[in-house]
């Protein structure tokens, strides 16, 4: 067992408890991936192709493999065959995609800056300079990185059939109709903590990797898949994690590339990918097209939705996101049409970005529920409200739980709701122009099967063991509140270890479903391991217990449990949702077009808040992704040559402390008691879902301009 999985909890201060790995992260002490010193270590570089698509012609490796340090140069030409790899290709389909990108497999290039070379060597300077000299020549084919213009010429991913319920496209038979197009470009997760591994071979056929991952069970599955190992023969380590939301959901590339690395000098290799690297390595946001068709009657009752949309995807994996997902379910709305399909272009694959297609696609339908609540000159919250679902519209079941009309109440109130003009551009605030926008947001909460494993020790610690990682909610955190009610302890008493693939099984962080997941295992573990101890007590066994004391009483040394839990067969009979709603005030220079979020209000219909600090922390951090997206991130490709010409933090933006304003997170903190026994749902995704949207719709109040392509940039104000 690695020690530094292991957390200890300290005091609760008056408005609630702090994070408990927080002394851990401040003072250094806390390890990521990166920062684990093993003896013999090694440094890889990985060496990108200059060209976007064709072939390696030749590729000239001896400068580098004479260079001070550098043990070896890996290419497609020296690399051991990786057994995965090892496909036979079906001849009834010779144009298949073949899936995850293969590094070091054949000559072909798939995307610009494709790793063609690895360079091992004693240092990380070193390995730097022996890549430099790593020369190679290519045969250039023509390349396509554009999205087309006519996007109804892509294909149709897995379960990206039409859908329709009731008539189709009815929104055109409606009084009152509108149809527009909305674009979301390129994002990217851009996280502080670079993605790195560090590989190690224990012999032929074991295998110890510390890794950046949001799962270490699923990580561990996948590299013994790639390399043919047994599981257990794979142990993935990742304590900490400095942000991921989506870019750690799979391996990738540059982690076989360091297992090759390792196998081939047979000493540990550490690779870290560098900034730029990281816009086509781990995944991003597709650029996205979606025309929404949305009409009502005169009083704001929906009559159909239609929602199209086409996201790209590489040309050598698929992937979908489903941004139409929200428009079948979010409203009450009797005749829903969806379409969705994905374009293959010549970049690398796309993933799920915090929010993912439900942001995407909350973007297009809030901005036109806005737009319709203009044409029917009706306040944007009646219009929700007169076409609130009080059941799932999708497949007709009662929700687990929802009080979004209260979250509408509440955000209403606290963002100064009724100060907004009903037409927009007519409030002035010291020379600029103010408006007010919002924008809900839905996502399931879904609950899935987790095993913890509650040890009390004769010493009064209780230890909290089970394989999930923490991408940096405060997963430790909430786990240690939950165990500390149910046991009645104080936190200070309780150490929760995670990260390791050798504790009992938990499934990714992602989809917000770890608390609620997790969460409830912790609980059923901490309920049985009770039970434990007041059977030992006899009859009298009394609900505040001295665990240490029955422990000695009984010649002890420890007592556990190991349960695992998961939603039980009632839970198939409720929809569950999480909600949320977003309300923003800008300021707009009339002048420049510059754009000042001003103030904002996010309220999550979450179930039970486990943990307060960590919650709101959650929310602020969607807002400010929410900002991001609304107002400036945007990778740019030069299309000429497939290239991201803003891949790094300078001309990437991002907000910073200037673009952050006052941002209030509330909480309905009502319980679902139908998903787990805490009542708590997830609220990473809703963090985001329709913050881009409430953005846009303030931006369009307090202007008249209506911005439908992100990002909102002064260019497209004046």
């Amino acid at each position: 067992m690695i020690k530094e999985a292991t957390i200890s909890a300290i005091p609760t201060s008056a408005d609630g408890l702090s994070r408990v790995d927080g002394r851990a992260k401040v003072t250094g002490s806390a390890r990521y991936s990166a920062e684990y010193k093993l003896d013999g270590m090694t440094y890889a570089v990985l060496v990108g192709s200059t060209i976007t698509k064709g072939s390696i012609a030749s590729i000239d490796t001896k400068a580098a493999e004479k260079a001070p340090g550098v043990l070896a140069v890996v290419t497609y030409l020296n690399a051991p065959k990786v057994p995965g790899y090892q496909v036979a290709k079906n001849p009834a389909k010779p144009e298949a995609k073949s899936g995850p990108l293969k590094v070091f497999y054949d000559d072909k290039i798939m995307l610009n800056n494709h790793p063609v070379a690895m360079v091992i060597a004693d240092t990380f300077e070193r390995a730097q300079y022996g890549a430099s000299l790593v020369k190679a020549t290519y045969n250039k084919e023509a390349h396509d990185t554009k999205p087309p213009k006519d996007l109804s010429k892509g294909t149709e991913p897995w379960g990206g059939k039409e859908f329709s319920r009731g008539t189709k496209d009815a929104w055109q038979n409606a009084p009152i109709k509108l149809e527009q197009e909305y674009t979301i470009p390129n994002e990217f997760h851009n996280p502080m903590e670079l993605h790195a591994i560090i590989a190690k071979w224990d012999s032929d056929d074991k295998l110890t990797v510390w890794d950046k991952t949001q799962g270490v069970k699923a990580t561990r599955g996948d590299i013994a898949k790639v390399f043919k190992l047994k599981e257990e023969d794979v142990q993935v380590n990742s304590q900490f994690v400095g942000g991921a939301f989506g870019s750690a959901l799979q391996v990738w590339p540059h982690e076989v590339a360091a297992i090759i690395g390792a196998k081939v000098v047979k000493r540990p290799v550490k690779l870290v990918l560098s900034r730029p690297d990281m816009f086509n390595s781990v995944g991003y946001r597709p650029y996205t097209w979606q025309k929404i068709g949305i009409g009502a009657t005169a009083d704001g009752k929906l009559v159909g939705i239609t929602h199209e949309a086409a996201g790209q995807t590489s040309s050598y994996e698929d992937f979908a996101e489903g941004p139409i997902n929200t428009s079948k379910g979010l409203y009450a709305c009797p005749n829903v049409t969806t379409h969705y399909k994905i374009v293959s272009l010549d970049v690398g694959t796309p993933t799920w970005m915090r929010g993912p297609g439900e942001a995407t696609g909350a973007f297009a339908l809030e901005s036109a529920l806005d737009e319709l609540s203009y044409k029917l000159k009706v306040d944007p919250i009646e219009l929700r409200m007169i076409n609130y679902a009080k059941t799932d519209p999708d497949n007709g079941k009662p929700y687990s739980s929802k009080y979004l009309d209260e979250a509408y109440e509440m955000g209403a109130k606290q963002i100064g709701w009724k100060d907004r003009k009903v037409e927009p551009a007519q409030t002035m605030q010291n020379g600029w122009l103010v408006g007010y926008g919002m924008g809900g947001g839905m996502f399931g909460a879904y609950r899935d099967k987790a095993t913890v494993k509650a040890v009390m020790a004769a010493d009064g610690i209780l230890t909290l063991q089970t394989a999930v990682s923490d991408i940096g909610p405060g997963t430790g955190t909430a786990m240690t509140l939950i165990a500390a009610e149910r046991m009645g302890i104080s936190p200070d008493k309780i150490k929760f270890e995670m990260g390791e693939s050798s504790l009992p099984d938990a499934p990714m962080q992602g989809g917000s479903a770890t608390t609620a997941t997790v969460g409830g295992a912790v609980y059923d573990a901490c309920t049985d391991l009770k039970q434990k101890f007041q059977k030992l007590m006899g009859n009298g066994g009394a609900d505040k217990l001295d665990y240490a004391k029955i422990l000695k009483d009984h010649n002890l040394p420890s007592l556990d449990v190991t349960v695992q839990s998961s939603l039980g067969a009632d839970g198939q009979k409720y929809s569950m949702q999480s909600w949320s709603v977003h309300f923003t005030k800008v300021l707009v220079h009339p002048t420049t077009g510059v754009v000042k979020i001003d103030k904002v209000v996010c309220v999550a219909d979450s179930g039970t808040i486990v943990s307060p600090k960590t919650a709101r922390s959650q929310i602020v951090g969607g807002a400010i992704g929410g900002i991001g997206m609304a107002l400036m991130e945007e990778g740019v490709i030069d299309h000429r040559y497939g290239r991201y010409v803003n891949n790094n933090f300078a001309d990437y933006h991002v907000p910073v402390n200037a673009d952050i304003p006052q941002i209030e997170a509330l909480f309905v903190n009502k319980p679902d008691l139908q998903i787990n026994k805490m009542g708590a749902k997830g609220m990473g995704e809703i963090a985001l879902i329709g913050m881009a949207a409430a953005v846009a719709n303030a931006v369009y109040n307090a202007t008249g301009k209506r911005v439908r392509d992100l990002p909102i940039t002064a260019d497209k104000l004046i």
